[in-house]
């Protein structure tokens, strides 16, 4: 009977109601599609802060318009990509503390997450402060970096915010409290169009205006997530006040919260190489825009697997911290044919509209065309992005951090941007070649961490995961 059941799901049925693991199979879909679902909105919903912000602009303007997507991919590389993946160590720490029940521990490792990221925001608010300069020098057009820089500025209040807001999240969602975030995030989100409507046309700020208004909404969510930690029963035992408990072992939580953004950053920043070698390519306006669309339509459906990850996120390492290996590794099943089904069924959609997908942003024949043919390619991408989500969830719920950043590395930077620039440089296949490439990143990180995921014995994945939440609570109580 052994050698019948499928490899990620042996032993799981014993720790499965019942003793059957169809059972436990089913019981596992619901939760993680509980968790997901509020999850998918909070990301779609801080998505479209900066989506609002940009339409708002737009209307200003070419130049306006252009200034402002400029800072905000500006900002997203050296900024907000950093903290959310500095932050998602809290998957680990968290997320196992809680399965443990060492429930003070989630409201220590929170306050520690914000200092470091606080701290951290520092320099990147002074790299914002300088953003006119750096783009200068990377040659880009002086009146676009001016309009950039002054966007950028306007934009460091957010920053700091953010350096909340992502720990905030991340130590909810560990403690399966989605259903809050989602509905705090909504309320930032609807305030945010009246505020940008205020402070782009009526109060003389411009596309500034835009940018403070994002910052603004930031701190509203902060303020609302922060209010509810404070007084809602559901986290009497997590949170139990600031601690100067928080300031001690800082170092334990940046050894695993750089390789966190390792894994973050080292993903974001080969699609935006891809928008900057779009540029290099023979007719890079069409090129461009064309790989602008593909990007955004990636990033939109990309949603539904980065919630699944948060999902699988949690799971695993609540179960980790508790004791249950076998239960984790059937949350691993789980997750992978949630994703597989969820990759499937948004392929098949993005390629039977690929020849209408197109007017949505232009009217130009020659853009739709090239987007009919970018979508089958970005429909491949898609299947391996959300795989590859999914996995990245697990590696963050065991804490396997630092393995990931050594794979996307390799991935990225060894195999996929020098692959991306051969196919579209040297065999002259443009955009597609640039894509392509990345494809073949998203292939070797998925075999990489698949590979990983089904040679993992889950049984010392909770021994370290019990040594992990030990160290840490004795430290804090003999420091108490």
């Amino acid at each position: 009977m052994e050698a019948q059941t499928p490899l990620l799901l042996r032993g799981s049925e014993d720790d499965v109601k019942g003793g059957d693991w169809r059972e436990g199979f089913i019981e596992e879909v619901k939760k993680q599609v509980w968790l997901a679902g509020p999850l998918i909105s909070v990301n779609l919903l801080i998505f479209c802060l900066q989506l609002i912000s940009i339409m708002f602009v737009g209307h200003l303007g070419e130049l306006p318009l252009s200034g402002a997507s400029m800072a905000n991919s500006f900002a997203t590389v050296t900024g907000f990509s950093l903290l959310m993946g500095m932050a998602s160590a809290l998957d680990t720490f968290c997320g196992q503390s809680y399965g443990a029940k060492r429930y003070h521990m989630l409201g220590i490792h929170l306050q520690r997450a914000i200092i470091i990221l606080s701290l951290v925001s520092i320099p990147l608010a002074v790299i914002w402060a300088n953003t006119k300069s750096l783009l200068i020098a990377f040659r880009q057009d002086p009146e676009i970096a001016t309009a950039a820089g002054n966007y950028a500025q306007f934009l460091i209040p957010s920053l700091f915010a953010y350096a909340i807001l992502q720990p905030l999240l991340r130590f909810l969602q560990t403690q399966n409290i989605v259903f809050p975030m989602m509905i705090s995030t909504g309320i930032s989100t609807l305030l945010h169009l009246p505020l940008c409507w205020v402070l782009v046309f009526r109060s003389g700020l411009g596309h500034k205006g835009a940018a403070l208004a994002m910052g603004i909404s930031y701190w509203i969510n902060v303020i609302l997530l922060a209010l509810y930690v404070k007084f809602s029963s559901s986290c009497v035992k997590t949170w139990t006040g600031f601690s100067s408990e928080a300031f001690q072992q800082l170092l334990t939580f940046v050894r695993l919260s750089i390789p966190s953004a390792c894994m973050v950053c080292l993903e974001a920043w080969s699609f935006e190489f891809m928008v900057l070698a779009a540029g290099l390519l023979p007719n890079p306006t069409l090129e461009t825009s064309v790989l602008s669309i593909s990007l955004n339509t990636a990033s939109t459906v990309w949603m539904i697997p980065f919630g699944l990850s948060g999902a699988v996120s949690t799971r695993v390492s609540n179960e980790l911290g508790a004791g249950h290996p076998k239960i984790a590794r059937l949350a691993v099943s789980v997750v992978l044919f949630l994703a597989i089904t969820e990759s499937i069924v948004v392929g098949i959609i993005l390629i039977s509209i690929r020849n209408i997908w197109g007017y949505a942003y232009s009217n130009e024949k020659e853009v739709i065309r090239y987007v009919a043919i970018m979508l089958p390619i970005l429909a491949a991408s898609n299947f391996l992005d959300g795989i590859q989500s999914v996995l990245s969830g697990i590696a963050r719920g065991c804490g396997w951090q630092k393995i990931g950043a050594y794979i996307n590395l390799g991935s990225y930077y060894i195999v996929g941007i020098p692959l991306a620039i051969f196919l579209a440089f040297i065999l002259h296949m443009g955009g597609k070649g640039l894509w392509l490439g990345i494809i073949c990143a998203l292939a070797v990180q998925v075999v990489s961490l698949f590979i990983i995921t089904i040679r993992t014995d889950w049984d010392q994945e909770a021994m370290k995961a019990t040594k992990r939440v030990n160290e840490s609570s004795v430290a804090a109580e003999t420091l108490a």
